[in-house]
């Protein structure tokens, strides 16, 4: 497993150095340096804020493509719910999955059905109270680590689960191996992701050892090919077998109104998770039992890697909701211990380490403190660190110079300009 794998790439040639990218990134994981952005791979957490934010399109996410499914003889899909948003005037997701069917895929899984088994465990152990309150939601895998690596105290408060994504292709492998009797290898279980985080997660994972997914196709490379099959499709199959419980988490509150109790709170976009954690870290929030909170505005539909404006695929899943059953899919014996988590969330402390040595790391965070207190606090960006102290950070690591802040550097060129008017 690549311990930092990222699907957030960047294309230099694209890159201006503009800082935009800079100044939205929620972790300080991305730097301008020789005029082009710059990403440090130990804090990314591939929400896409930077690809939705830069106006050269310089960053991109990679996923796979679709004649991958080829290399595997049993070829299965698991669409993320947000999916069925992209469509006008659908009222059956049979069509959907049918045309999924007709590109080629075997079987198809949806992962609103395990979005219904995943809610209903919660509410289990919600009911048991063995969990630390406000529980968190790990459905979103880059609000996973951004809690990893900016709020490090509230790890305890995520849920322990894994995301729906997971337990869909672990019950859909199950299936087919019942059914077949094919080899686990020659299966391959392939996610229609709406964002990059998911792509990351099934590479290098939170919570397992190894992901149950073989890879992830963005609905963006998918929709055109699907569209095309979907109109031209003679007969719908009855493949279905989610309610709209499992549906409504493709949009923000879809998960916490599956919960079907009164004390819970959602909140999308990345910066307005942010604000709930911080209030959350200061205790601030209370008298809630659960917490739903997604890195993209509108839900899942917000993903960068959808296709439609996220508030009008929002208002098509709640109208495509009012044709289903509530639920579905529901937990047999063993099923919640299979859905937990394998290893335990921590503090990523690589994320921020300045040294291996602690004597040594000591010395630079005081050369850190020293250097910040010369600098304007300003936070502008020019220098192609984020704020004043990740300039700092960067000068004691040797990535910067104390010149890199123009402010800084104005005052030397006036410096020698004035000992120069005395000669």
């Amino acid at each position: 497993m690549n311990k930092y794998f990222h699907s957030v790439e960047l294309n230099a040639d694209l890159c201006c150095g503009c800082t935009n990218c800079l100044k939205r990134c929620p972790t300080e994981a991305i730097r301008i340096r020789g005029g082009k952005a710059h990403i440090l791979s130990e804090r990314c957490i591939d929400c896409g804020e930077c690809i939705r934010i830069c106006p050269h399109h310089a960053k991109h996410a990679r996923s796979n493509q679709l004649e991958e499914i080829n290399n595997y003889k049993i070829k299965i899909a698991i669409p993320a719910p947000a999916l069925f948003g992209q469509f006008n005037n659908l009222n059956d997701i049979d069509i959907v999955l049918t045309g999924l069917r007709a590109l080629g895929f075997d079987v198809v899984y949806e992962v609103s059905r395990g979005a219904e088994l995943v809610s209903e465990a919660t509410r289990r152990m919600i009911a048991e109270g063995k969990l630390n309150k406000p529980i968190i939601s790990s459905a979103c895998p880059a609000v996973v680590r951004l809690i990893k690596i900016r709020f490090p105290e509230l790890c305890g408060n995520v849920m322990p689960l894994l995301a729906p994504m997971e337990v869909a292709a672990r019950m859909a492998r199950r299936e087919v191996i019942d059914m077949t009797g094919v080899d686990d290898s020659e299966i391959g279980v392939f996610f229609i992701t709406p964002c990059p985080a998911k792509v990351t997660e099934i590479n290098a994972p939170n919570s397992t050892e190894k992901s149950a997914v073989s890879g992830a196709i963005a609905i963006s490379q998918i929709y055109p090919a699907l569209t095309s099959k979907m109109d031209k499709l003679k007969v719908i199959e009855p493949i279905a077998k989610s309610g709209l419980l499992g549906v409504g988490w493709a949009t923000s509150g879809g998960e916490s109104a599956a919960m079907l109790g009164e004390k819970y709170l959602a909140a999308d976009g990345i910066e307005n998770v942010i604000r709930v954690l911080e209030e959350l870290e200061d205790d601030h929030i209370r008298d809630v039992d659960f917490i739903e909170l997604n890195a993209c505005s509108g839900g899942c539909v917000g993903g960068v890697l959808a296709i439609e404006n996220p508030y009008v695929a929002q208002a098509r899943i709640q109208n495509l909701r009012k044709y289903m059953p509530v639920s579905l899919n529901h937990l047999k014996d063993g099923d919640v211990e299979r859905m937990m988590w394998e290893n335990e969330l921590e503090f990523n402390a690589e994320s921020f380490r300045l040294s291996e040595d602690i004597i040594e790391a000591m010395d630079m965070m005081e050369k850190m403190e020293e250097i910040c207190k010369t600098l304007p606090g300003l936070d502008c960006g020019s220098c192609g660190a984020p704020t004043c102290r990740a300039l700092a950070e960067d000068i004691v690591k040797g990535n910067a110079k104390e010149t890199d802040c123009i402010h800084k550097l104005k005052a030397k060129i006036q410096s020698v300009y004035d000992q120069l008017g005395t000669l």
